[in-house]
């Protein structure tokens, strides 16, 4: 029996749905038993007071203000806690809790993760942006408050499952693994006309909007990359990108007798996150099975960066250093907001991360940051307006 005092940041989004799927799965099996401190949603209140009927948490928090009042109507007679706002996202993150996921989206979720860290809690990490924009200081806190930082999505899980924490010498290379996305057959002119409703129809899993975006982008390859380097101390050149189509290996780890060994499973995001909630044991719930035969044969290809730039401009902010990273991540979401908001062309998501990199470089945006998650939010906000401006430009020339 799994049991554990949970506390779930961005409870309403795809890992968060999925992680509160899992603990209920769990409990009816009976193989599990949670009690919720805290969830914390964006402006879904009428999902997060859905949510905090059935698990009963001591807080329900969301971030927009505005939406309030809604919440405590949502929530009246219940006896739960409301809040909300910035402040009390933070709040509701550093609240006892055993182990929290935190799965707030973007640079948004970057000062409660921070706040996580310095709790002494497993840190169940999907915001990928905290690990991308000041990664080797988040790793060190957590380890300095005596926490552990579990990686969720599915590539990096993959990774943990299989690294020689205590032999990393051993490793020769780590190898993600990127479904391709919904264009990986498509020429760079048929992929000049998507549309944001193709683009969001990922053919294996069930994300939100923004990461599916970057999914077909391959810009969460690029991502993954940065958040491999930092998590298991890998340099950019011993990290490499495969294409398998199909989702059922997540990545390998290749050792330097030539072994390589490879985690493998449904594309079901609440089995990382069941890894997650029970390490360093296994959590027994109705798991969706692999059936090899009928899946027949797994293939890998090599990913096109011609037609797929963001995963060589991911590499360059990994080399580049410092805050380069950060940049990247930041351009990245002004410009997958952009596409999403029909006012940037997919081909030109890209092409504002590479003009926002090249001009915060030469602007010195990309110094070294301090260990501060402050410094890390201030290069974003720069980022962010450097690309806002180059978005801008693209969409009056349109």
């Amino acid at each position: 029996m799994i049991s554990r005092r949970v506390t779930v940041l961005g409870s309403t989004g795809s890992v968060g749905t999925s992680t509160l799927d899992l603990m209920d799965r769990a409990e009816a099996a009976g193989t599990g038993a949670f009690e919720v401190e805290a969830l914390v949603a964006g402006s879904n209140v009428a999902l997060l007071a859905e949510q905090a009927r059935r698990w009963r948490p001591r807080l329900a928090v969301t971030a927009d203000p505005s939406k309030l009042a809604a919440l405590r109507d949502a929530l009246a007679g219940t006896g739960i806690e409301t809040a909300a706002g910035e402040g009390a996202v933070v709040e509701a993150a550093i609240r006892p809790a055993d182990w929290v996921m935190a799965a707030i989206v973007g640079a948004a979720g970057l000062r409660s993760t921070w706040a996580v860290a310095r709790t002494g809690a497993v840190l169940a990490l999907a915001n990928k942006e905290s690990l991308v924009c000041c990664g080797p200081a988040l790793i060190e806190t957590v380890r300095a408050s005596g926490g552990q930082l579990i990686p969720v999505d599915s590539e990096h899980s993959a990774i943990f499952q299989v690294f020689p924490a205590a032999a990393p010498e051993q490793v020769s290379r780590l190898i993600l693994t990127a479904s391709g996305g919904p264009f990986r057959n498509r020429t760079l002119a048929q992929m000049a006309a998507v549309t944001p409703e193709q683009a969001v129809a990922h053919p294996n899993w069930s994300m939100g909007a923004k990461i599916s975006v970057d999914s077909a982008t391959m810009a969460n390859k690029g991502l993954e990359t940065i958040e491999a380097a930092y998590l298991f101390d890998m340099p950019a050149e011993r990290i490499e990108v495969v294409v398998h189509p199909e989702s059922i290996v997540h990545s390998l780890v290749d050792y330097i007798d030539g072994s390589t060994l490879a985690q493998m499973g449904a594309p079901d995001m609440r089995i990382p996150i069941a890894c997650a909630l029970a390490w360093p044991q296994r959590l027994d719930w109705p798991a969706p099975r692999l059936d090899l035969a009928t899946l027949g044969r797994l293939t890998f290809e090599a990913p096109d960066e011609t037609r797929f730039p963001a995963l060589a401009l991911a590499r360059q902010a990994l080399q580049a250093g410092g805050a380069a990273p950060a940049v990247f991540n930041a351009a990245n979401e002004v410009a997958a907001r952009a596409f999403l908001d029909r006012r940037l062309g997919f081909l030109n998501i890209a092409a504002v991360v590479a003009e926002t990199l090249d001009r915060a470089m030469r602007a010195g945006v990309c110094a070294d940051l301090t260990d501060a998650c402050d410094a890390a939010l201030a290069v974003d906000a720069e980022a962010r307006r450097i690309a806002q401006t180059i978005v801008g430009r693209m969409a009056d020339a349109a």
